[in-house]
């Protein structure tokens, strides 16, 4: 018939799964490390499945709902993201290459750069961190984030503009980008 709604997203839920699920396990990858990936990928989908009927596709893209709750999936695993940011902190801060020394010198201070940046970034607040990775690992704009988190866009704004400061001082005012830039430019 013409005239007809499109059918909901909640009624092809295996188009879903296939479209995203690659994109939303990387993301659990990257904070949680990937021994956690596969538990909070599936755990993401199924609670998108079981709570499908309550989307609404007016309020956000069906991927960034998905970002909404591997979000919150990724908080309750939020005790292995920090030892995992700080396990990473204390490696890059300890590690016998055996390469020639220039390339030793230039990765010690690359990662020492990124041990430091993990540690800072483990230190953040939630909802900071939240917002600071969803815009680092998942590529999201301030709309979709603020759609996927159910806060305002302004709240967006200032939690990444109060991790960045942090990570900023962290870091002893060094801008990551820009010392890695020179590495390797």
């Amino acid at each position: 018939m013409t005239g007809d709604p499109p059918p909901h997203p909640a009624d092809r839920f295996d188009e879903v799964f296939d479209a995203h699920f690659a994109e939303i396990h990387r993301y659990a990858a990257r904070r949680l490390g990937p021994d956690a990936a596969d538990d909070v990928a599936a755990q993401t989908f199924l609670e998108a499945f079981r709570h499908r009927r309550r989307y609404d596709p007016a309020r956000a893209d069906v991927r960034v709902w998905l970002f909404g709750i591997a979000t919150n999936v990724v908080g309750r695993h939020r005790r292995s993201e920090t030892r995992a940011l700080r396990a990473r902190a204390r490696i890059a801060q300890g590690r016998d290459t055996g390469e020639p020394l220039e390339l030793v010198d230039a990765r010690v201070s690359a990662e020492g750069l990124r041990g430091r940046l993990d540690e800072a970034i483990a230190a953040l607040p939630r909802g900071q961190r939240d917002v600071l990775l969803l815009v680092a690992l998942a590529e999201l704009t301030h709309e979709e984030i603020a759609a996927a988190l159910g806060i305002s866009y302004g709240t967006v704004g200032s939690r990444l503009s109060r991790a960045r400061a942090a990570l900023r001082k962290a870091l002893g005012g060094t801008n990551p980008m820009l010392a890695l830039e020179e590495q390797h430019g």
